[in-house]
């Protein structure tokens, strides 16, 4: 019981920690949202990244960047703060750095991590494009709700991915997983 008790409290020390480097994170960004820098992450790379794949996947789509807009003739779309991927790079700092990972395993896991988030973020930002494009309330639904739980979906998977690759198993008994319970 005494061990399970100690797992317990090591699990709500973790799930604590997890919280308080994602709630911080928010607030940093909420800080430097509309500074250069911010401007820089959504305006210079999100958007400008999105503008770009879009005229290359189709190039009869003049696609422009223009503030956090992506405009283009037919219709476009403004990324607004959380249209930038940043709360699930949060999510996924937060979780690499509570992670039983080694220091090198957690740092190259976190730059690993925030680029395929980047990448996957172009790409929903890309699909949400065409979506508005073609049917208002197809975007609504893949801007609301399908795209954010496939993001953070596929994020999870690879956070699991990389503690498969390079963390250590960790195996609990059933008679553990009870005592939790009780």
């Amino acid at each position: 019981m005494l061990t399970t008790s100690r797992s317990a409290t090591f699990l709500v020390r973790k799930i604590i920690v997890f919280l308080l480097i994602f709630v911080c994170l928010q607030w940093l960004w909420g800080l430097g949202r509309n500074s250069a820098f911010g401007h820089t992450v959504i305006e210079g790379v999100t958007v400008t990244s999105a503008v770009g794949l879009i005229n290359v996947i189709s190039s009869d789509i003049i696609a422009s960047a223009q503030g956090t807009h992506i405009t283009a003739i037919g219709g476009g779309i403004n990324v607004v703060s959380g249209c930038d991927g940043l709360e699930v790079m949060f999510l996924l700092i937060a979780a690499m750095i509570i992670s039983p990972l080694s220091w090198p395993a957690k740092l190259t896991g976190t730059v690993s991590g925030l680029v395929y988030v980047f990448l996957l973020n172009q790409l929903r930002l890309i699909v949400m494009f065409y979506a508005v494009r073609q049917d208002k309330q197809l975007f609504e639904l893949v801007h609301g709700l399908i795209a954010p739980i496939i993001l953070v979906a596929l994020t999870g998977l690879f956070l699991a991915f990389w503690l498969s690759i390079y963390g250590q198993p960790v195996a609990l008994k059933v008679s553990e997983l009870n005592d939790l319970a009780d």
